[in-house]
């Protein structure tokens, strides 16, 4: 419904909040994207140099070239090699780092043919051995005008050393190791492949020109190259601490006097009657979507099996339980489906939401709607299994390196041929949402709900592309610079902000809060998210071979993140009381309790998983020491499935109460599927993640980075007994999916049963109670954590049997059917009720 301008203009739209908060949502993006436009230009300019060949420095004989460089790159790709330890910090948790296992590799026998052999001649005089090796490795010999590495004898001898290491590791002990037997062979791919190591080492050990620190700012700890936290590191440690002090002193002085305007509030909601289940008809779209739940709920069953899978590697390598598991599903392939599965199902989540709520929004549904929905879910089953195939195939060695069906990087380890179709199949869910929105923009002003629900929705496609950036043979920093808009920009930012809007949105629908307090709430968020949110991509980024600037706005603005978060938890008891000024009757509750405490759940995992933990882990004086160990594990597991599953799994929860007709649904069912997932994944994070991730953190500060990555560090009984103490919350995990994907699929069966409609009505979900024709005695007391629903529909009182009596007949009786459950208010109560709350001129 739009505001009109005066009673002689009722056709112009216009904003329903001050224009202030554009301009502030405005001037945040312009100076977050410009400061990022001013990062990007600084990552293709003073990035750690990939030099077009590697010399001898005594024969200039020709060691390596940057093909060879990169062909190595590509291989460490498509052999899923990511999925299994990770460059440079960046990657999975089995392995090593490679980054970090060459460096220490190459200067231990570098120090061995020191003691056979005796000191170099261009060490200085009078130093001892260990002095050698520091400045043997820490003096920069990159010629920046010819592109030319110069390496001392002793790092040559160390690069063919170490390459009969990999051939063993990847080849004989492969399947010792979690990975299929002889799993590279080939002499040449071995070759490539630790020449792309020994790039990666070298740039954090040579220091970049100028500077007393390393291209990756002196990452990784290895006291054998006096690599050590740097000045900046530590200072902006502090500095990040400040922030978030500050910032959250702020954010609460700033709740403390605005409090009443800002947030989640429903002082002056109408009295309302939620249509229940059953009483709401659906478009024909709108049905489609009970599929989409089916299959999202299909692959979080399957991607939770597959991380059980992945998490027993760490306790038998060579198997399952005995079976011989890593032949034919090895940790790189269960831990690559894993991780892409966590992003697509609750991705997929929160588009089947969007399609929901769009009919809704846009009331009447264009003609075919329901086969473009169709459309799309049959190509997004497309790219989810055939991009799985693939990347098997890919990882198992059947498929060619750097093609568009070969594995890419982590997060984006879809073959570049689905991720090009993932990105155009997102565009036509967006062309659909249009087609359902089309109407209703019209007549809104741009800056109202229905067009920020579109533009957030156009942010979701928009930013996954920008990953394509990312190519196999991209530089690795660059890469990495491209891949993070995407895990961090695309999932914590714009993802979190159609979230909100969708949120916002179904309470709207509801009834319970107004549309200005929804559009207050939204542009809030935009504006403390993206404070920190877009220059807090950084924080992934600190030791990626950029230069410090990187580092020093990731770690302020990243802590930055924090704030909103906090003041999350304050609202969450807001939240929670959304319409608890309500009357309520057992026999027509507010029917979305448990979608409404799966949202709740969100806000306690924003909080801990991705506020605290994630804090954690950014900061850049506990980052330099635990990148790639159980606490990134810990972050990521509270943080991904805490925020985004559950916000998916809520969603879904939404839909599927007017999907089920009332006599299929079971509360009791969705109450065991909360209470289960929520416990288990507690469980993870607590009794196993976060204590091993302290204990790697200890053992990395105390000895050693590559000590702390070992699978012997890991194996230790110690840590064995916590890596199995994880089973129990995995199993009630587990557990609490079934139920979820009993009920999706009942609504996938019985949704024929819900009558059909073409077009939805003004308040589809709700009619309104005018507050002076009921009887209050009949109010029924709300408990904390559900808000509630009412009694009645149109004016009326509720009798001693909680059934409401029309004033205008006595004698009726409420029926069970939307016809006589909630009659219309009358025009009366319908003009005092918009009068004294839709009225947007204040």
């Amino acid at each position: 419904m739009s505001t009109t301008t005066g009673v002689g203009d009722r056709s112009k739209p216009v904003l329903r909040m001050s224009s202030v908060w554009v301009q502030g949502v405005a001037l945040v993006m312009l100076f977050g994207f410009f400061v990022m436009g001013f990062l990007a230009y600084r990552t293709y300019d003073a990035s750690m140099p990939l030099p077009k060949q590697i010399v001898s420095e005594s024969s200039g004989e020709v060691i390596l070239s940057e093909e060879e460089i990169v062909h190595g790159q590509a291989l460490f790709q498509a052999r899923g090699l990511q999925q299994y330890g990770s460059v440079m910090g960046h990657g999975a948790y089995l392995g090593p780092d490679y980054t970090a296992e060459y460096l220490r590799l190459s200067t231990e026998h570098a120090a061995k043919l020191n003691e056979e052999n005796g000191l170099p001649d261009f060490v200085s005089e009078g130093a001892t051995p260990e002095d050698a090796i520091v400045e043997e490795f820490r003096t920069n010999r990159y010629d920046e005008a010819s592109g030319e590495l110069k390496w001392t004898d002793n790092q040559i001898a160390a690069f063919e050393e170490i390459q009969k290491h990999y051939a063993q590791f990847f080849g004989p002990d492969s399947s010792s190791n979690g990975l299929p037997s002889n799993f590279i062979t080939d002499k040449e791919d071995i070759h490539d492949l630790t020449a792309f190591f020994a790039w990666t080492a070298w740039a954090s050990a040579a220091e970049r020109p100028g500077m007393e620190y390393s291209y990756t700012n002196n990452w990784p700890a290895e006291p054998r190259v006096d690599n050590g936290p740097t000045a900046d590191i530590v200072v902006w440690s502090v500095l990040s601490l400040i922030a978030l002090i500050g910032g959250t002193g702020l954010i609460f002085a700033i709740y403390g006097r605005w409090s009443k305007s800002i947030g989640w509030h429903s002082e002056e909601a109408p009295n309302l009657d939620f249509k229940q289940p059953g009483e709401v008809g659906l478009t024909k779209s709108q049905k489609v979507v009970a599929w989409f739940v089916l299959v999202i709920a299909l692959l979080f069953l399957i991607q939770a099996l597959l991380g059980a899978a992945s998490q027993h590697y760490r306790t038998e390598l060579t198997g399952f339980f005995g079976i011989p598991l890593q032949e034919i599903l090895p940790y790189n392939v269960a831990r690559t489906w894993h991780l892409q599965l966590s992003l697509l199902w609750t991705a997929g989540g929160l588009l089947g939401a969007g399609l929901f709520l769009a009919s809704f929004i846009g009331k009447k549904e264009p003609k075919g709607q329901h086969w473009l929905v169709w459309a799309l879910l049959g190509a997004i089953a497309f790219v989810v299994f055939g991009s799985m195939a693939f990347e098997w195939a890919s990882s198992m060695g059947y498929i060619e390196e750097a093609t568009l069906f070969s594995q890419q990087w982590e997060y984006l380890d879809l073959p570049r041929f689905f991720q090009i179709l993932l990105t155009a199949g997102m565009f036509i869910w967006i062309a659909i949402i249009f087609r359902n929105l089309r109407g209703r923009l019209k007549t809104e002003h741009k800056s109202n709900m229905p067009w920020l629900f579109f533009f957030s929705g156009i942010t979701i496609p928009g930013f996954y592309a920008v990953g394509m950036l990312a190519g196999s043979e991209t530089h690795l920093t660059v890469a990495e610079f491209w891949r993070f808009w995407v895990v961090h920009l695309w999932v914590e930012d714009f993802l979190e902000l159609f979230t909100t809007i969708m949120v916002a949105y179904v309470f709207v629908l509801l009834g319970v809060i107004r549309e200005k307090i929804a559009l207050g709430i939204i542009f809030l968020d935009v504006i403390l998210y993206s404070v920190g949110g877009v220059l807090g991509t950084m924080h992934h980024l600190y030791f990626s071979g950029t230069p410090v600037e990187h580092m020093a706005l990731g770690a302020f603005f990243s802590a930055a993140e924090v704030v909103p978060l906090t003041l999350l938890t304050v609202e969450a008891w807001t939240f929670m009381q959304l319409g608890s000024k309500q009357r309520a009757s057992g026999e027509r509750p507010f029917p979305h309790r448990w979608a409404v405490l799966f949202l709740v759940s969100v806000g306690f995992w924003n909080f801990l998983g991705a506020g605290v933990f994630g804090f954690l882990v950014n900061l850049p004086v506990v980052s330099y020491y635990q990148i790639g160990t159980a606490l990134t594990a810990n972050h990521a597991h509270g943080a991904m499935m805490g925020v985004y599953g559950f916000l998916a799994v809520g969603l879904s929860v939404f839909a599927l109460r007017y999907l089920l007709p009332k006599k299929y649904w079971s509360d009791k069912a969705m109450g065991w599927s909360f209470w289960l997932m929520n416990i288990g994944l507690l469980w993870m994070v607590v009794i196993s993640l976060l204590p091993l991730g302290v204990l790697q953190l200890y053992e990395s500060v105390g000895s050693g980075y590559v000590e702390a990555r070992s699978l012997g560090y890991i194996t230790q009984p110690d840590n064995f007994i916590i890596e199995w103490l994880r089973m129990p919350g995995d199993v009630i995990f587990l557990a609490g999916i079934f139920p979820f994907l009993w009920m999706a699929l009942k609504g996938v069966l019985h949704n024929k049963e819900i009558p059909t409609v073409d077009e939805h009505p003004k308040d589809p979900l709700f009619s309104v109670i005018s507050p002076d024709d009921v009887d209050h005695s009949r109010e029924i007391p709300v408990g904390a954590g559900s808000p509630v629903g009412l009694v009645s529909g149109g004016r009326g009182r509720v009798d001693n049997r909680g059934q409401v009596i029309s004033e205008q007949d006595p004698n009726s009786q409420r029926g069970d059917s939307a016809e006589t459950s909630a009659p219309e208010p009358t025009f009366e109560t319908r003009t005092k009720w918009d009068k004294k709350y839709r009225s947007d001129d204040k």
